[in-house]
């Protein structure tokens, strides 16, 4: 049993966790960003992607710990002072990582919430299906993620990405729940406070996921208990929407299944 196989088990959850704000006036700590350089906006650009490229190939490859700036540095051929420029710390440089890969995912999920022909519930069976094909290509980099993204020293920065998540998202998802209202298949007469409760309910259960996977080398998850909890969440789920029942479970279960046969 690999902990690659039970993060896989995720995909629904996580990717949520990683999704974060384009207007982010705290993440990546980057004051340098303030200086006047005569560097071309395509051109920092590149290099700043450049960097975030041979840090996640560092971290899947050594993990984050193991990794260290000179690494990088020297797989660019660039300068501290540079490597500055674009991140003020290692941490600032996680930051920047998470952040990316959230608008990348964000990206998928726009054009289904625009999308004026597809129904609302579709439109949210859709996003998460979507974001289970997106975690499933960065299996290995979300592995890499989980040990460091929920240790003590980035609680601070899970906070803050969290609240920025919130604000990014909830509008979207608010979208599809005031469709589906006007559909009659949501019931709720508060779209605004169930997107913000959606995000909030799959928040405590990625919290609650990873704690019970990171379990102590030897030991095996308890992987009824996370059956247990997702079934509970997409109750919670449709009972905030005012969904029918069982609708999100079954759209849920197909995966949660097949994982829960192959860790047996």
């Amino acid at each position: 049993m690999t902990l690659a196989k039970l993060t896989f088990f995720l995909t629904k959850v996580l990717l949520l966790s990683y999704s974060v704000c384009k207007d982010k006036p705290f993440i990546g700590l980057r004051k340098r960003d303030a200086m006047t350089r005569s560097v071309k906006p395509e051109a920092y650009a590149e290099k700043r992607n450049a960097i975030l490229d041979v840090a996640q190939r560092y971290i899947t490859t050594k993990g984050y710990e193991q990794m260290t700036t000179q690494d990088i540095l020297e797989a660019l051929q660039v300068s501290r002072g540079a490597f500055y420029h674009y991140f003020e710390s290692k941490q600032a440089l996680l930051m920047a990582l998470v952040e990316r890969i959230g608008e990348q995912a964000e990206q998928l999920l726009l054009p289904i919430i625009s999308d004026h022909e597809m129904p609302a519930q579709d439109k949210l069976l859709r996003v998460f299906a979507v974001l289970n094909q997106y975690k499933q290509a960065n299996l290995d980099l979300v592995l890499a993620f989980m040990r460091i993204w929920y240790g003590d020293e980035n609680a601070l920065f899970r906070q803050k990405l969290y609240l920025a998540r919130v604000k990014r998202l909830a509008p979207l998802l608010s979208q599809i729940i005031r469709q589906g209202v006007k559909e009659d298949v949501f019931t709720t007469a508060y779209p605004d406070q169930a997107a913000r409760t959606i995000l909030a309910l799959l928040e405590d259960l990625g919290y609650a996921t990873v704690e019970l996977l990171l379990v102590e080398e030897g030991e095996h998850p308890d992987i009824s208990r996370l059956v247990q909890m997702g079934e509970a969440t997409a109750e919670a789920l449709e009972g905030v929407l005012g969904m029918s029942p069982g609708v999100l479970w079954q759209s849920w279960s197909e995966d949660f299944t097949r994982w829960q046969a192959l860790l047996a």
